[in-house]
């Protein structure tokens, strides 16, 4: 099957996702952190949740994700093993192995994370994850969970800077597919409005 052709963005639908999707949120401590599972980008991740422990963001972790094709081990598991080494406590790290997707990341973890700390025990998330998917994990979170308060963390695994994502291809292409998801995800019901 051919690729499709790369969608170049008008200056316009620039300045929107700049403005409206690649949002930066103001960051204090939180109950939770919420590290949402991938294979791409896994050290910069990592290292960006243990600056935040190390800083005091955050007094419990889940990680979530599943066993992706062609692996053995869960994201969650790398993940965990790598927070582990680099000196977050382990019982400190909640695990959800099976999510397959960032809506399955929040459903599937909300028992875990319930049975655990308690829900109302949690009012405040940090959400890490990529770049160029930004909104769409607290939108996810807060479809699901919208009492709490959500916050974002972001980890760039390109070179280019993220302000200049439209001038890289691979960067571009990944931020343009997560962008044309927002509206049937809201229609569907996937995600809810945030910030609101």
């Amino acid at each position: 099957m051919e690729k499709p052709p790369d969608r170049v963005p008008t200056a316009a639908e620039i300045a929107e996702i700049d403005a409206t999707h690649l949002i930066k949120t103001s960051l204090k401590p939180a109950d939770l952190l919420f590290l949402f599972g991938t294979r791409e980008g896994v050290d910069r991740r990592v290292e960006t949740a243990c600056r935040l422990w190390r800083d005091g963001f955050f007094r419990w972790a889940i990680v979530s994700g599943g066993v992706t094709p062609g692996d053995t081990a869960s994201e969650c598991s790398v993940i965990k093993q790598a927070m582990v080494a680099r000196g977050i406590p382990a019982k400190r790290i909640l695990e959800e192995h099976k999510a397959m997707n960032t809506g399955e990341n929040v459903i599937f973890s909300l028992p875990i994370i319930d049975a655990r700390i308690g829900l109302a025990n949690v009012q405040s998330v940090i959400c890490l994850g990529n770049t160029w998917t930004a909104r769409r994990y607290p939108m996810t979170l807060h479809r699901h969970w919208p009492e709490v308060e959500k916050m974002l963390v972001t980890v760039n695994s390109f070179e280019t800077p993220a302000h200049l994502w439209h001038t890289d291809p691979a960067f571009r292409a990944k931020v343009m597919e997560e962008w044309d998801k927002i509206e049937p995800y809201l229609r569907k019901g996937f995600i809810a409005k945030w910030p609101c």
